[in-house]
């Protein structure tokens, strides 16, 4: 975000700080650890929206969260490590102001022998068969499972959750094989010993898989997640990002990136292509393909440099690489298992999934259309071109020329993105005026307004939103509602984010370092209504809410530890604009047809079994235990199939200026297809688009002073 950075942290002052650990040129990891833990430190106390005391409450935070980060499934530490660990238990607060990282290294020590031990535990246990005979259980909410006394306890606990995915696939396989049965005359079942070692070699291969990735991870990956133990001490949303987590923030933001237009995956020692990106090199050049490996990597006419057990993020910074420049891929080609070099110029690829998309559909002869926004996206680079505001207003503009009626928004699992693309977007729907208000701490309420009195769309509008609306999304769907310039259709509440975070360099205060610190994204201020009221923890409160799965599970901001307090500030001046004659009565009407639809009865039923289902957290490992439970959840699951079987029968297409590159993209072309087939058997999109057609405008000019 392009938000003013007021943190009044003068840079001289930090290199007092510093002096006694000046960097040389080849400096030790645990150099730049402390040189990290000092910034930060100083960054969030001097800058945070709501800055904590740093004393034994906050160290006891840390500490617990460290630990959980490190070991969430009580895999790893005894009983008797954490007490070794408890002598820093309230001394954590104390180290950090000394940069001191005694608590650090000596839980990191520790973790480094677990993880080596942890293959010959799981290697032991699954060597030979499981007793399925007994009667035991496993609790996998390890919240509620106190750390093993010992190392044979340790040892039980590992083959307890081993036990668990052993039985749970033998009882996959069980289920293939009886439907297999129904269809195939004198079909032969596999044994169950047979089915047991096939279940337990899985379960093996896929432990060793995991470790190694876990093995490819060093002490700054480990060290990050300690920062982020201290950062997120602070707030939920604060996170420290090292310089490739910050990378892959700035693609997502974006929505494009430079290289050759693939998306890969680790699986095993081999790096492989999981996806081709309509559009991009890869694409256009036609030789890659999903399920190929790539075992080498050459910049132009360097020499081929072997990627073969790399950690996927070091092997993907050989492949990606500036716009023009050239690389070349040595292949394993899926298909028939030769090799071969394939030849690419990198390009800046656009991830089309990211970007505003649109469709048509017509509803008793009236023409509307639909616009998706899966996020608030813009390129602070200024690199391209990317601009979700813009994007949308040329959207507007293109439905516009297809006569469309009334506008539905979809924001749907959007969470957010640019603030300042959310107030550019909220005014293509109002006069110019007041947005948002934006607070850092301590400080008045800053005003942000719509400044460009041009009104893109003036007609029907309705914003369809869900539980994991959030941020951005929330502020524009916020200013709709209170502008009564929409109906908010959805979940009965947005996720409710109400904060504002920068990004900002951690070099950036101490320059005269060399290596790459990271960033830190850090909660600098809390947004509000022009209303007043805040969206933390609140969210947007639909004006007609619809059954969801979500209905009844804990999703939302409320339910994160540390989130920040929902308060209010005063109402901005603004002027509603009063856009419907029959708001109300369309509102109601939708609520009675929501309330009587069996359709949505039965969604609401599956939420609430969904949340017991939740709730559920222990399992019997004995076998026949295990399969009557797994009946009874199955044949309770029968009843909610047809939760979401529905269709519409209403006809979504692209519209007519987007031909030209659906019969250019044969990819894309496909991707809409599907996209419009899903709106189609969509109930919510149905319910949205039947009150956007009920909606009748207010002669223009009849506005509310607020």
């Amino acid at each position: 975000m392009k938000n003013s950075y007021k943190i009044l942290i003068p840079v001289l002052a930090l290199f007092v700080m510093l002096s006694s650990f000046t960097p040389q040129k080849n400096q030790s990891d645990p150099e730049k650890d402390r040189v990290l833990i000092t910034v930060i430190k100083y960054m969030l106390s001097n800058g945070h929206y709501l800055p904590k005391d740093l004393d034994d409450d906050f160290s006891e935070k840390v500490f617990n969260s460290f630990i959980e980060g490190l070991d969430p499934s009580k895999r790893y530490f005894t009983q008797e490590d954490i007490e070794e660990f408890g002598v820093y238990k309230y001394q954590i607060d104390n180290q950090i102001k000394k940069s001191d990282l005694s608590f650090y290294n000596l839980v990191y020590a520790h973790f480094t022998n677990k993880i080596k031990s942890a293959k010959k535990y799981y290697g032991q246990i699954l060597a030979k068969p499981f007793d399925f005979s007994k009667r035991e259980i496993v609790e996998v909410d390890y919240s509620k499972t106190a750390f093993a006394k010992n190392e044979n306890e340790l040892i039980d606990y590992w083959r307890k959750q081993l036990k668990l995915n052993t039985l749970s696939r033998i009882q996959e396989q069980q289920q293939l094989e009886e439907e297999k049965a129904k269809d195939q005359k004198g079909f032969k079942k596999t044994a169950f010993k047979t089915l047991e070692e096939n279940a337990r070699k899985e379960v093996m291969k896929s432990m060793d898989e995991l470790y190694i990735r876990i093995e490819e991870l060093n002490n700054e990956d480990w060290f990050s997640t300690f920062l982020n133990s201290v950062v997120s001490g602070f707030d939920p949303h604060s996170t420290y990002m090292a310089p490739n987590i910050k990378e892959k923030f700035d693609v997502d933001m974006s929505g494009k990136i430079e290289g050759i237009g693939a998306r890969l995956q680790k699986k095993g020692i081999y790096t492989h292509v999981a996806d081709i990106i309509s559009g991009g090199p890869a694409w256009k050049q036609g030789e890659l393909e999903a399920g190929d490996i790539i075992l080498k990597v050459a910049q132009a006419e360097g020499e081929p440099l072997d990627i073969v057990g790399m950690r996927l993020d070091d092997a993907i910074k050989f492949i990606k690489g500036k716009k023009g420049t050239q690389v070349k891929l040595t292949v394993k080609k899926k298909l028939d298992g030769s090799i071969r070099i394939i030849s690419l110029i990198r390009d800046i690829v656009n991830i089309d999934e990211t970007f505003v998309k649109s469709s048509v559909v017509y509803i008793e002869g009236k023409k509307f259309g639909l616009i998706d926004l899966p996020q608030f996206y813009i390129d602070f680079s200024g690199k391209t071109t990317s601009d979700s505001a813009k994007d949308m207003e040329k959207e507007i503009e293109n439905l516009k020329k297809e006569n469309v009626q009334g506008l539905l928004i979809d924001l749907r699992n959007n969470g957010g993105g640019s603030l300042k693309t959310a107030i550019e977007i909220s005014g293509l729907f109002i006069d110019k005026g007041p947005v948002v208000q934006v607070k850092y701490r301590g400080e008045s309420p800053i005003v942000k307004d719509d400044e460009d009195p041009k009104i893109q769309w003036d007609g029907p509008l309705v914003i369809l939103v869900n539980e994991f609306s959030a941020s951005a999304s929330e502020i524009f769907a916020a200013a709709m509602q209170d502008y009564n310039r929409a109906v908010i259709i959805g979940g009965n509440q947005t996720y409710g984010k109400g904060t504002v975070q920068n990004i900002l360099p951690i070099n950036q205060f101490y320059p005269k370092y060399e290596k790459d610190l990271g960033f830190l994204k850090m909660t600098i201020q809390k947004f509000y209504r022009v209303n007043g009221g805040s969206t933390q923890k609140e969210g947007v409160y639909s004006d007609i809410a619809m059954p969801s799965k979500y209905s009844y599970m804990k999703v939302g901001e409320r339910d994160l530890e540390g989130a920040l307090e929902w308060d209010k500030v005063a109402k901005a001046n603004y002027t509603t604009a009063n856009s419907y004659s029959n708001f109300n009565e369309v509102v109601n009407q939708s609520k009675e047809r929501i309330m009587k639809n069996s359709q949505f009865k039965l969604i609401n039923e599956y939420a609430k079994w969904l949340k017991e289902g939740q709730d559920k957290t222990s399992y019997s490992l004995n076998y026949k235990d295990f399969v009557k439970d797994n009946k009874q959840f199955e044949n309770a699951a029968k009843k909610f199939t047809t939760a979401f079987k529905f269709d519409s029968h209403l006809s979504f297409n692209s519209p007519k200026s987007e031909l030209p590159l659906l019969q250019k993209d044969s990819v894309i072309a496909s991707k809409r297809e599907a996209w419009h087939k899903n709106l189609a058997k969509d109930i919510y999109v149905t319910e949205a688009l039947t009150v956007l057609s009920q909606l009748k405008m207010r002669n223009k000019g009849q506005m509310v002073k607020n």
